[in-house]
């Protein structure tokens, strides 16, 4: 069964009956009924280095009369985004040619950048992944490369560019590692393959050549592991396609079209604890959940401005207790939904 997306004020499964609330309070709730008790709620949205610690004391008051208020740094063009697992958001901003780091339980806050390094600044960060030591991994569309910091932020290394300069990625976009069996997987987007290599860089093996089929690519681009298995957003091709650890395809899901349902501008991709994949498409303003048969589960999200609704959103993660994180990267935020429930038997549709 196809369930549509409830977003208070806008709209209501079939049979359901608003409820009555003041239109700043519609603002800022929203819920979404699944099947049996399931249930998607919208819980915040955060946007700024001051959400970190939202309860200045007295002193800090004092001095921000003295003093000026503190500048805090905003989300200006988020992107990318990942959970490590002290629970810590990592978060890309072209903008800024830098990486927001928001720790929301200790109630810190990083900016990481990388200015003035020559070639090797870093220049259009885009997507991050995080390997089991917390070490943070991130494409660099614009300057060839992928950066490694280790937790604090500190440079490790980069990958890309061998002796001389050159590189051997044209446009590294997407980006994803295994740190079980040490593996980096890195979507070159514009020629058409993902490059398998160690942590510390060495190409190991390539998985794709242009076209449409089975294991073909057309401007791959995001990159999730779902366990050992690689997904990959084909965005030309208006699909996901799947491949197990030896980089042989498994299964897609999508179709080409401007509909729900379709995959028309695929950005963020992730996996929830039931094994369905959850899509943005950026140009339709809402995320898409797919079962591994490639049915539409439900849809969440519209264009616009209030909770539960999008603006060119890219990015996307679920942690491990079914938070979900989107980048909506043109209202500068991110909102967070919690996914609670049990899978009732008989969802999975049609094989």
């Amino acid at each position: 069964m196809l369930i549509v997306a409830l977003s208070t004020g806008l709209l209501l499964p079939v049979g359901a009956a608003p409820k009555s609330r003041s239109k700043a309070a519609e603002r800022e709730q929203w819920e979404m009924s699944l099947d049996g008790s399931r249930k998607l709620t919208w819980e915040r949205s955060f946007s700024s280095e001051s959400e970190v610690k939202p309860d200045r004391s007295f002193w800090n008051k004092v001095v921000d009369v003295i003093a000026g208020s503190p500048d805090f740094r905003p989300l200006v063009q988020p992107y990318g985004i990942v959970a490590d697992s002290r629970g810590r958001l990592i978060i890309t901003d072209p903008a800024v040619a830098g990486i927001h780091v928001f720790d929301f339980k200790q109630r810190k806050y990083h900016l990481i950048q990388r200015l003035d390094k020559g070639r090797d600044t870093m220049l259009k960060p885009q997507c991050v992944a995080v390997d089991a030591h917390d070490n943070i991994y991130v494409s660099d569309s614009a300057s060839g490369v992928v950066y490694v910091f280790d937790p604090n932020g500190k440079h490790l290394r980069s990958i890309g560019r061998l002796h001389g300069g050159e590189g051997y990625f044209e446009r590294p976009t997407g980006v994803a590692v295994d740190s079980l069996n040490q593996r980096l997987y890195v979507s070159d987007t514009l020629r058409n393959k993902i490059v398998v290599l160690d942590l510390e860089g060495k190409v190991l093996s390539t998985i794709g050549q242009p076209g449409n089929g089975d294991g073909e690519f057309n401007f791959p681009t995001e990159l999730r592991l779902d366990g050992p298995n690689l997904l990959v957003v084909d965005a030309m091709n208006f699909r996901i396609q799947a491949f197990d650890p030896a980089g042989v395809f498994q299964f897609a899901i999508g179709k080409p079209g401007d509909s729900v349902g379709a995959v028309f501008r695929p950005k963020g991709l992730a996996v929830d604890s039931e094994g369905d994949l959850y899509v943005v498409d950026s140009a339709l303003g809402l995320v898409q959940v797919f079962n591994r048969q490639g049915q539409l589960l439900y849809y969440f999200g519209s264009l616009g401005t209030h909770a539960g609704e999008f603006q060119l959103p890219a990015g996307l993660f679920i942690d491990r207790d079914d938070h979900v994180y989107v980048v909506d990267s043109f209202n500068r935020r991110v909102q967070v939904f919690q996914y609670a429930g049990v899978k009732q038997p008989g969802r999975e549709g049609a094989k």
